[in-house]
């Protein structure tokens, strides 16, 4: 498929049929994916593939139960609304065929090795560069959405499940010091009909600096 044509048909899907997603399909996934730059080309990331329905409701519930914590109990109904739509889109992953979590590792960048010695820290300097280790990530995943698009699938990118990162990291085996970043949903969309969705104008987003 022609990339522009790729990406211009790219969307997010939450519904899936219930067939599985290949192994094989998912190597290649997750090899594309490993192909997206970082820096120093630390790839700081690993992937984990889950297609257990066990798993996946454990994951969801612990969702559930951390968001019960967070949220307030309103009593104005749009409130309750919102609240419901939260967890609706925090959890429908427990449905999909798979879901690929994203965990972030710890990388030395080149400026560290620089400034030791130096009172600035690892974080510091981190947040400076604004955080480009998880901005490498989220490459990783455009790479895995537009590779799972290209091979008839679709996907969300979800980052509402990481309010119980410590719940799901223990599920999942993840240990310190990587942590979760995200999980993405793959499967074949049930309905293609209902993918797309408008975007902003190019002269919306775009300004020339001459």
């Amino acid at each position: 498929m022609e990339f522009r044509t790729l990406v211009e048909q790219r969307a997010t899907v939450r519904q899936f049929l219930p067939d599985p997603v290949d192994p094989a399909d998912v190597c290649e996934m997750v090899r594309l994916a490993g192909l997206a730059p970082s820096p120093n080309n630390s790839q700081p990331w690993q992937f984990i593939a889950i297609s257990r329905r066990s798993t996946l409701e454990q994951m969801a519930a612990a969702v559930r139960n951390r968001l019960e914590d967070l949220l307030p109990r309103p009593a104005d109904e749009d409130a309750r609304r919102a609240g419901r739509r939260v967890e609706r889109f925090s959890t429908f992953f427990a449905h999909a065929p798979l879901v690929i979590a994203v965990a972030l590792e710890p990388y030395e960048s080149v400026i560290e090795g620089a400034l030791r010695g130096s009172a600035v820290t690892k974080a510091r300097v981190n947040a400076m560069r604004g955080y480009p280790d998880i901005q490498s990530v989220g490459a990783a995943i455009e790479h895995l959405l537009l590779a799972a698009e290209e091979m008839g699938y679709g996907g969300c990118w979800l980052t509402g499940p990481i309010v119980a990162r410590t719940a799901i990291e223990r599920l999942l085996g993840v240990k310190a010091p990587a942590r979760l970043i995200a999980l993405v949903a793959i499967g074949r969309p049930k309905d293609e009909g209902a993918r797309r969705r408008d975007r902003k104008r190019v002269e919306e987003i775009l300004r020339f600096v001459d």
